[in-house]
């Protein structure tokens, strides 16, 4: 046999946004050998792949699987989709150190998944607690996707300062505290990290009993303390990954100053998000022209992350993430026995209170507390489902607010209900996901697991940019939507994949582009083993994916991922930022410390 693979009559490609052709493109050892119109020869493994497109494999950079890569390496639900590689430590978060207890603590609320899930896992598993030793944990698992992981800037500011300190209003840190953070934010730079990832959302929440309901670490941080750490990432030509305050939205301006390239070295920043939302229809136009300001006349480098479709939510009673955003919404979500938060929900104080909050047009907000846009979708009472929150209160005489919380304090969470934050809108979304400073991605996959499921998004944007060339329409050439879910990021985040080019690693996807239909959209729920049988959302569509390719090596056929994934080793890796250069670095024993701490 010449090759381990060989695809035959696909349509190729690149991954560069060059124009396709139909082709063969053949995989020995792990890596691509020559793609070619026609290459004669046998393999192990023969696709024909007429009428397929033959992409490289997809990347996810905005995902929260730092827990899930523990309990199941393979991380199916986004290979089954195409995605070959995914980046963890998002939003200031990240397990490579510090103890069980604490990393949950800041996990577990944020993320949506459960800490009596997480916490006896990191007891289990953790036995790494330096940078190095994260690394070679990660690429020790038999993983199904490569791996790549900013450094959460909560995790070394608890480390460092002690959980307590670093959340208490008021409390910088020491200079030696200062110093510590510096020395590990280097060694994980040195190591292969992509950067650094910040949070200045007040709505992100601590879990657990010591200090529930606090915000994170990393949104007491004053702006020095993170440009002192960004001097460090823009030295090293690294990325800055940030979560402004969304619902007032004016540090932006912040993350933008850090950005600047003017009389110093231009700092790579990657914002959560670009979004049409319903709470405000003109917020997106506005924020992508200050970015475009930024990136050609003041010499930034910004991105700004983009789900590219509808960004839908799924809530069970009120135990929802954008309820955060409001004091009352907090102090129901505070109350992890149902029972005591049964009793908040009937006391008329706190009702007067919740009532105030959500009706208030001039507090900042993200959703848009539009009852009318909603639509219960599970209940006890059966006659219930299918209806929104505002025909019931209609019916029953109430303000919706007091037809709401009646109805969660009765079911708790058994009452599940719907509603579309954003993106509800094509022609917006099209400006969104075409904008030249915006990457395709913030899947949030891991993460939100009974809220959200974005897991396909790269099927669900090649749908829209396929019907819209299918309506005679077109918006995005074929080649350039591919190379906004592989080359484009890849180049952007320092990562060696995202191109089908000889001496490539062979990371390819075999799409059926007949099967991108309505089945993308359609949501699902499937229980998780690794998490005690919880149940999570879905999109799934076999029809769409008729290969996977991981390192050279069969993942998925016919839309189902193949049983050694997450078993064997052999597939993906930790992979480091601009790993070429990392590893000859690396051989050189290369090991630069801060100034201030050499």
């Amino acid at each position: 046999m010449k090759y381990d693979v060989l695809i035959k009559n696909g349509r190729i490609f690149d991954g560069e946004g060059n124009e396709s052709f139909v082709g063969d493109v053949a995989v020995l050892d792990g890596k691509i050998v020559e793609i070619s119109k026609s290459i004669p020869g046998d393999a192990k493994k023969i696709y024909d792949a007429k009428g397929l497109w033959v992409t490289p494999g997809f990347i996810d950079f905005h995902t929260h699987y730092d827990a899930e890569v523990e309990a199941s390496p393979g991380l199916k639900e986004s290979v089954m989709h195409g995605v070959t590689t995914i980046t963890m430590g998002s939003c200031s978060l990240s397990l490579c150190i510090g103890s069980p207890e604490d990393l949950a603590d800041m996990f577990s609320r944020v993320e949506a998944i459960p800490r009596e899930q997480v916490l006896p896992l990191l007891q289990k598993k953790k036995t790494w607690n330096s940078m190095k030793e994260y690394a070679d944990h990660l690429n020790s698992l038999p993983l199904g996707p490569n791996v790549s992981t900013f450094l959460g800037h909560s995790a070394i500011r608890s480390y460092s300062m002690g959980l307590e300190r670093s959340l208490s209003y008021g409390v910088k840190p020491t200079e030696q505290e200062m110093l510590q953070m510096e020395k590990l934010l280097q060694e994980a730079i040195d190591c292969g990290y992509l950067g650094l990832s910040i949070n200045t959302l007040t709505w992100d929440k601590m879990d657990g009993s010591r200090f529930r309901s606090k915000p994170l670490p990393s949104t007491f941080a004053k702006w020095s303390e993170i440009s002192r750490l960004n001097r460090i990432v823009r030295r090293e030509g690294r990325i800055f990954q940030g979560v402004p305050n969304v619902s007032t939205k004016y540090n932006v301006l912040l993350f933008f100053k850090e950005s600047l390239g003017i009389f110093r070295k231009k700092l790579k920043t990657t914002i959560i998000s670009l979004m049409d939302p319903r709470s405000n229809r003109s917020i997106y136009k506005l924020v992508a022209f200050l970015t475009r300001i930024v990136n050609t006349i003041l010499k930034g480098d910004v991105r700004l992350q983009a789900v590219p479709a509808v960004f839908d939510l799924y809530a069970d009673g009120v135990d929802v993430v954008v309820f955060e955003e409001f004091g009352a919404g907090t102090a129901a979500i505070h109350l992890a026995d149902l029972a005591e938060r049964r009793k908040l929900l009937l006391d008329k104080g706190y009702r007067k209170w919740f009532r105030r909050q959500w009706t208030n047009w001039f507090l900042p907000r993200v959703f848009h507390r539009d009852f009318n846009e909603s639509k219960i979708v599970e209940c006890p009472d059966q006659k219930l489902v299918g209806r929104s929150f505002s025909e019931l209160a209609k019916e029953r005489k109430q303000h919706v607010v007091e037809t709401f919380l009646d109805l969660c304090a009765e079911y708790g969470n058994d009452i599940r209900w719907y509603t579309v934050i954003g993106n509800d809108r094509k022609g917006p979304l099209k400006y969104i996901v075409s904008h030249p400073d915006v990457l395709i991605g913030f899947s949030d996959a891991g993460a939100h697991l009974r809220g959200m499921a974005h897991y396909n998004f790269p099927l669900r944007f090649l749908k829209l940019v396929r019907d819209a060339e299918l309506e005679e329409k077109p918006f995005l050439s074929a080649e350039k939507a591919v190379w906004r879910v592989t080359g484009e990021i890849a180049d952007w985040f320092g990562l060696d994949t995202g191109k089908l080019k000889v001496g490539a690693q062979a990371d390819i996807v075999l799409l059926n582009p007949n099967g991108l239909n309505e089945k993308v959209e359609t949501i699902q729920e499937t229980p998780m083993p690794e998490f005690g049988g919880m149940v999570r959302l879905v999109r799934r569509n076999e029809e769409a994916i008729r290969a996977v390719l991981i390192n050279g090596k069969v993942a998925v056929e016919n839309g189902t991922v193949l049983p050694e994934i997450g078993k064997e080793n052999g597939f993906g890796r930790f992979m480091a930022y601009k790993e070429k250069d990392y590893l000859y670095n690396s051989k050189k024993e290369s090991k630069r410390l801060p100034a201030s701490v050499a």
